[in-house]
C-alpha cells in the first residue's frame, strides 16, 4: 500500500475507533476535561499504530542488517510518517501535566477557600420548629426498600420493569417525598417495551412512609437504562459536546411532570481545579427536550449534590490560614463530618452536616445548613456530639429491640438543636424514633411514634432546665375534669387528667404543677399542652401548667 493510501487508512480507521470510543465514554469536548486529554491521546496512540502497521514492508533477505540499523530505520520510519501526531501526543501530555500542577490547592489555597461563602446565622430563628406531617421519618434505603416493594404489588408491570434506585429528595406540593423513575428489567424487555418508554414513576412520601406509583399518559422515553441514544447521558452530550454534567437528578415539577436535572461542571481554578456549578439543563424525559438554564426554576431541588458542598467547606475550613497550615499546626482548622442528611424548609431541600475539628473527635463544634438549589450557606455554632455519638447513644437505648439508627435528621425542637434518628429494624422498616440534644447527648428520649417521642423530649428538657415552660410550643384545653390517674414515673408522681367529652389524657408533674395534688373530678381545669399535629392520634399529651378554676360556694342566706 502507497504511503497515501495507508494515511488514509489509517485517518480512516481513527475516526472508527474515535467515534466508537466517544459513543461509549461521552468525553465533553472541552480542555477542562480530563476525559478529553484521554480522548485525544487514544486517536493519537490509534492512528500511530495504523499507520506504522499498514506501512511495514516485507524485509529484503538478500540485505543483512544489524538490530541497530533496524532500529535506526524504525526511527526513521517514525519520524517521517508520524512527527507531527507525536508532537502533538507530547503536547496533550505536557499541557495536562502543566495543568494539574498549576490547579494544585497548595499553589491556589485562597481560591479554593473562596469557592463557597459561608455566613453565621441563628438557629432557632432560622430553623422553624416544623410540625409533625413535615418531619422526614425515612432515610434513603428505607425509602428506596418501600418503593421497590411498591413495584412489587403492580402485577401488569413487576414482569417487564423494576425499581430503579435512581431516587432525589424534593419537595412536592409542600411534602418531602422521594422520587424514582422506573427501569427496563432487561435488555429483552427494553427491545419490547421501547415504543412506550416507562410507563410511571415512584413516589414516596417521607412523612407517612407510603410508597405510590404514578402513571404517566405518555411513557418516559429518556432514562438511564436506555442503553442507545435515548441514554440521558448519551442525549445530553450529542446536544451539549463542549459541556461538563454531573450525574443527572431525577425531579418532577408541581404538576408531576417528569424532568432529569443535569447540573453543568465548571472548572473555576486553573485548568482542572474549583469543580463548581453553573446552571443546568432541564431534559424532559417524556419527549427529550433540552433547555439550559443560568438560573433553574425553582421548582427543581437539587442542583449542588452534598458531595460537592461538604468538599468545597472541606476547603473552606483546611485552608483558613494557607495550605502548609492546613498540613502543619492545623490552627482553626475545620471539616466536615461523614455523612449527611436532607431538611426540607421554605419549599427548598437543605442539606445538613456536621463541622468538627481536624482531630476529627466525638464532638462537633456547629453544622451547616445549605440551600442545594442555591448553594446559601449558613454555619450555626452548637458544640455537641457527633452523628456517630448521638446514633451510638439511641442504639444504646434499644440496644435489647435490636434496631439500627439512621443518619439524624437535624430539627429545632423547643428552640434546641435536636438530633432526630429514626430507628430501623433488621427489615430495613422503621420501628420507633429517638430524639438526643445536640449539646447534651445523654438527653435522649425514644417513641414509637413522632408525637410521643418529642413530648417525653421537652419534658425532658424542662426537667433538666434546658428550657423553660414558657418557651415550648403549647396549645390549650379547658373543661372539668372527667377522669384522674397517678402514676410514679422516674421518681416523679404524675396526675393523667381526661376533660370531659375527651379521650386523651394530660399528664401532670406534681412536681413542676402542685396544683394538681388538690384536683378532684369535675373541677373545672385549664391545661397547656404539647401542640397535637393535625390528623395525629394518641392517648397521651405532656402537660406543662395546670389551673383549677372552682366556683366559690353560695352566699349563706337564713330561711325566713
Amino acid at each position: 500500500m502507497g504511503r497515501a493510501g495507508s494515511l488514509l487508512v489509517s485517518l480512516l480507521i481513527t475516526a472508527a475507533v474515535g467515534f466508537a470510543y466517544f459513543y461509549v465514554s461521552l468525553p465533553a469536548i472541552n480542555p477542562q476535561s480530563g476525559d478529553f486529554y484521554s480522548f485525544l491521546l487514544l486517536l493519537c496512540l490509534v492512528y500511530t499504530i495504523s499507520v506504522f502497521a499498514l506501512s511495514v514492508k516485507p524485509a529484503d533477505d538478500n540485505v543483512v542488517r544489524t538490530p541497530k540499523e533496524k532500529l535506526k530505520e524504525w526511527f526513521q520510519f517514525v519520524k517521517r510518517s508520524c512527527l507531527p501526531v507525536l508532537i502533538l501526543f507530547a503536547a496533550i501530555v505536557a499541557v495536562a501535566i502543566v495543568g494539574q500542577i498549576i490547579s494544585m490547592p497548595v499553589f491556589r489555597a485562597s481560591a479554593y477557600r473562596e469557592l463557597l461563602t459561608v455566613q453565621t446565622g441563628d438557629f432557632a430563628a432560622d430553623v422553624a420548629q416544623i410540625s409533625f406531617d413535615e418531619i422526614p421519618t425515612l432515610d434513603r434505603s428505607s425509602a428506596e426498600f418501600l418503593g421497590d416493594r411498591q413495584m412489587g404489588t403492580l402485577s401488569d408491570m413487576v414482569s417487564q420493569f423494576e425499581y430503579s434506585g435512581d431516587s432525589t429528595q424534593i419537595n412536592y406540593q409542600g411534602r418531602p417525598v422521594r422520587v424514582a423513575p422506573i427501569a427496563y428489567a432487561d435488555l429483552i424487555k427494553w427491545f419490547t417495551n421501547r415504543g412506550n418508554g416507562l410507563p410511571a414513576y415512584v413516589v414516596v412520601d417521607m412523612v407517612t412512609q407510603q410508597a405510590t406509583v404514578t402513571r404517566l399518559s405518555e411513557g418516559m422515553k429518556y432514562s438511564f437504562s436506555e442503553p442507545l441514544n435515548r441514554n440521558i447521558m448519551r442525549h445530553l452530550r450529542f446536544n451539549y459536546p463542549t459541556m461538563m454534567f454531573a450525574t443527572p437528578e431525577f425531579e418532577i415539577d408541581e404538576e408531576g411532570h417528569p424532568y432529569w436535572i443535569a447540573p453543568r461542571v465548571v472548572k473555576r481554578i486553573g485548568l482542572f481545579g474549583g469543580v463548581d456549578i453553573q446552571g443546568a439543563v432541564l431534559v424532559d424525559a417524556v419527549t427529550g427536550q433540552c433547555q439550559y438554564y443560568e438560573e433553574v426554576p425553582n421548582w427543581v431541588d437539587t442542583l449542588y449534590v452534598p458531595e460537592l458542598i461538604m468538599q468545597q467547606y472541606d476547603y473552606y475550613g483546611t485552608l483558613i490560614h494557607g495550605f502548609i497550615n492546613s498540613i502543619l499546626g492545623q490552627k482553626d482548622v475545620t471539616q466536615t463530618t461523614s455523612g449527611y442528611n436532607y431538611i426540607a424548609m421554605n419549599d427548598d431541600v437543605y442539606m445538613y452536616t456536621g463541622v468538627t475539628s481536624a482531630n476529627a473527635d466525638q464532638s462537633n463544634l456547629g453544622f451547616l445548613l445549605t440551600n442545594q438549589r442555591t448553594k446559601e450557606t449558613h454555619f450555626y455554632t452548637a458544640p455537641g456530639a457527633t452523628e456517630s455519638a448521638a446514633m451510638a447513644s439511641a442504639r444504646g437505648v434499644v440496644q435489647d429491640l435490636g434496631y439500627d439508627a439512621t443518619f439524624p435528621l437535624l430539627l429545632n425542637i423547643a428552640g434546641e438543636p435536636t438530633y432526630f434518628i429514626p430507628l430501623k429494624d433488621a427489615t430495613n422498616l422503621v420501628k420507633s424514633y429517638a430524639m438526643v440534644n445536640v449539646a447534651q447527648y445523654q438527653v435522649v428520649t425514644v417513641g414509637p411514634t413522632v408525637s410521643q417521642c418529642e413530648q417525653e423530649y421537652i419534658r425532658q428538657l424542662a426537667e433538666k432546665g434546658i428550657t423553660k415552660t414558657e418557651q415550648l410550643p403549647q396549645t390549650e384545653a379547658a373543661g372539668k375534669a372527667a377522669e384522674i390517674r397517678t402514676a410514679v414515673l422516674e421518681g416523679n408522681t404524675y396526675y393523667f387528667i381526661r376533660l370531659e367529652g375527651e379521650e386523651v389524657f394530660y399528664s401532670i408533674s406534681a412536681a413542676q404543677n402542685r396544683e394538681a395534688v388538690t384536683l378532684n373530678v369535675g373541677d373545672t381545669v385549664t391545661i397547656e399542652h404539647a401542640v397535637l399535629s393535625e390528623g395525629e392520634l394518641t392517648t397521651f399529651l405532656e402537660g406543662y401548667s395546670l389551673t383549677i378554676t372552682r366556683r366559690a360556694p353560695a352566699p349563706y342566706v337564713p330561711a325566713p
